[in-house]
Parts: structure tokens; sequence; C-alpha cells
């Protein structure tokens, strides 16, 4: 089977360098990146930089986009938005999703493309959202990976928990058509499906967990096929680790095998400019850091009290990364502040210590952005090194579509 990819919401390219660390056969046939709102495309002018000006690197609202025009591929790839999935009946046009949930076009390419594996990265609570009705939109997504004959895994993976630089926690979809034979190889292990997660499946030979038995694992039965029915009535606690086979789900909380991680001091540079130690703000960042509670007061007049623990101040560069969000180096609780180890002065980390955090070449993002969007784009992005060591498996599972010599055991 061709190794060809259809990139969404590619950012700087996380997705697509992963793969082909893994292996330069992955190509990628069309690629789609978009800043909604920004004038200048900074992360899509990076992901070309990289990859080449091409009329199949697209840089457009993936909504106005008509669908039948991208390239057939083979494994559809993307990071996309936790947002509202529910759709609402209407009428004798049967169902609409909200505008602008990305979702939907997601769904439309699967339909038209029918490309055989899936791979997709969203936010772990993205399993249970929303809070009045928990589960329902990850029951959306299954029952539309069901509808169009896709069987699903999943995980939520911390990656600094598998050996990387970050803290960071992030559920990952592995679909494939049931007309593929890696579905019937996951689909032998059915009567005992224990083994999906502790040596079958996809994320068995990617991430180990300790091991799992029948009694710990929880089952339950897509019954609904209409999607506003799901909106309505769905309700479920999925658990971090699972596998829907033919509209049956089985999910259980699984614990990592832990490996070592990969600490801050190890990813450091020298002589770091000085425009990054924190200079005259020390008392605002200890107070943003702090733990505090605060009075306040609802737009209904409702008083509350707000309160939030303390951050480490400075975070330990002997640990991994705290998760990096879009809002790293700015005077915010979130950022990062370490004490260097050369000066022994309290400094952020730098663009390339961020690039490093996420698993980048250094200086990838360092293509003529302003700095503030290099921080921005490394925390929209994914750690390089989980979709390599995907990869790796995909290569593997690919060559045993074609072959009848290849084994998956």
């Amino acid at each position: 089977m061709e190794k060809t990819i259809c990139e969404l919401f590619a950012g700087v390219g996380g997705f697509r360098l992963g793969l082909e660390r893994a292996d330069k056969e992955w190509t990628t046939v069309w690629a789609n990146q978009w800043e909604p709102g920004k004038k200048s495309q900074h992360a899509f002018d990076c992901y070309c930089a990289h990859f080449g000006n091409s009329e199949n690197h697209v840089n457009e609202n993936i909504s106005t986009i008509n669908k039948s025009t991208i390239p057939n591929h083979n494994l559809l790839v993307g990071g996309f938005p936790c947002q509202d999935y529910s759709v609402a009946r209407t009428g004798a046009s049967g169902i609409n999703g909200k505008k602008g949930v990305l979702w939907w076009d997601i769904r439309e390419i699967l339909e038209i493309k029918n490309p055989s594996f899936v791979i997709l990265e969203n936010v772990d609570r993205l399993l249970k959202s929303p809070a009045n009705q928990r589960g329902r939109d990850f029951g959306i997504i299954l029952t539309c990976f069901n509808q169009l004959g896709y069987n699903v895994e999943w995980r939520i993976i911390n990656a600094a928990e598998y050996g990387f630089a970050q803290r960071r926690r992030r559920i990952f979809i592995f679909a494939y058509k049931d007309i593929t034979k890696y579905n019937a190889y996951i689909s032998k292990s059915i009567v005992n499906p224990e083994c999906i997660f502790n040596n079958v499946g996809f994320f068995a030979h990617t991430f180990k967990i300790e091991s799992v038995t029948a009694d710990s694992l929880r089952k339950v039965e897509l019954t609904e096929t209409d999607l506003a029915d799901v909106t309505e009535h769905f309700e479920y606690d999925f658990g971090n680790s699972g596998f829907m086979n033919n509209g049956t789900i089985y999910t259980c909380d699984s614990t990592p095998l832990y490996e070592d991680s990969t600490v801050l001091r190890n990813i450091l540079e020298t002589n770091v400019d000085q425009h990054f130690y924190l200079g005259t703000n020390l008392e605002k960042w200890k107070y943003l850091k702090g733990a505090k509670k605060i009075e306040r007061t609802s737009k209904t007049g409702h008083t509350y009290t707000f309160s939030e623990g303390p951050i480490a101040f400075p975070d330990s560069i002997d640990k991994p990364a705290r998760t990096m969000l879009t809002s790293e180096s700015s005077l915010n609780r979130s950022t990062h502040v370490i004490e260097d180890p050369e000066t022994k002065q309290l400094r952020l980390i730098t663009p390339m210590e961020a690039e490093r955090i996420q698993g980048f070449d250094d200086d990838w993002t360092n293509t003529g952005m302003p700095e503030k969007f290099r921080y921005f784009c490394m925390g929209n992005a994914l750690v390089v090194g989980v979709i390599t060591r995907m990869g790796n498996y995909l290569n593997k599972v690919f060559a045993h579509e074609d072959a009848t010599d290849i084994s998956l055991d």
C-alpha cells in the first residue's frame, strides 16, 4: 500500500516530520494550514519553508474547500480542536452540525476520499465533554466513524511517561476501514478483547501499558444510529484507553509502562541572550505562580471564591516540561520560568528550547516569523517523537496490507 498522507490543520508540520523520520517513503499528497483571523500566515509559511511551495500545500479555510479536489490518500492525519460536536434536527434537511466545527470537515473528507487509515490528535478532555453530558462528543465521533465503515482504537498518551521532554497529555485516535487486512487481524482477538489492549492493538505495539484483565474492561454498544439521537441521549464514562469494533466499545483506564523521561536540563541552550531573563517583574511572576483565593461576582450577582494552587517557581529543570501552551513566554501563570544553570538567574525558555521540548529540529520556526509566534506555534504543536513511534509501527501495518508473509504479532 502506498504511504500517502493528507495532513489537516498542519501547523508547522509536526505530523509530517514525525512520519518522515519513521520512513522517508511517507509522501504527503495534500496539506492544509489556515490560521483564522490572521493576516500573516506564519505557520503555513514555516511549513512551506521546510516542505516546499506546492499547489497541494493549501492555505485556505478547510470549510470552504471542495473536498473532492483533495488527492486520494491512504492515511489522513491531523490535530483538530475540541469543539461542540452536537448536531440538531433541521426538518427535511436532516441534521446539521454547528458551523465552524472542524470535525464535520474531517467527516466529509472521510466520506468522499475513504482513506484506509486515520490518526487524529486532540486534548484529553474530549473524552469527558461536555461537562453536563460526559462522553457525548466522543460518542458522536465514534458514531460517525462507525457509520462510515471504520473501527477505532484510542489512547490518552502523556509524552513524558514514554521518554519525551514534556508532560503533554493528548488523546490519539487510530481508525481503520473494516475492509483492511489490519481490521481482520484485530477482529481475530475480539473474543478476548483484553488482548487488543495488551499485545495486539495499535497502541499496544507503540505505547506499552501494564497488563489489563478482562474484568477491568467496560463494554457499551452504540445503539443510536442517528447523530441527533446521540446528541440528545448518549452519555458514557470513557476510559483513557479503548477500541470500537462494529459499534461495540470496550474501554478501561490503563497504566503506562513508564520510560525514563527527558528532563529540561538535558535540552537547555548555553549562553542565552539577556532579553530572556525576567528583569523587574519578579513580584508579578511570584503572584501569578502562587496559590490564591479571590472573591468574585458572577454576571448574575452570585458571589463565589476563585481559587488555584501554586505552580513551581521556578520550574525544575530536572523534570520534563509542563504542557506548553500558545501563551508561552508571555507574563502568564502557565509560562515556564527556569533558573539558568550557568548564570543562576531566572529566565524564560528560548524558542529553540521550546522546539526541543516538542521534538522539532533546532530553529525549525526560525523562518522569519516574530519570536512570540514561534512560541505560539510550539504551543499548538504535538510531540514529534510520539508520531515517529506510531510511524514505525505504521510502516509494518502498511506493508502487511500488501504482503502475505508479514506478521503483525
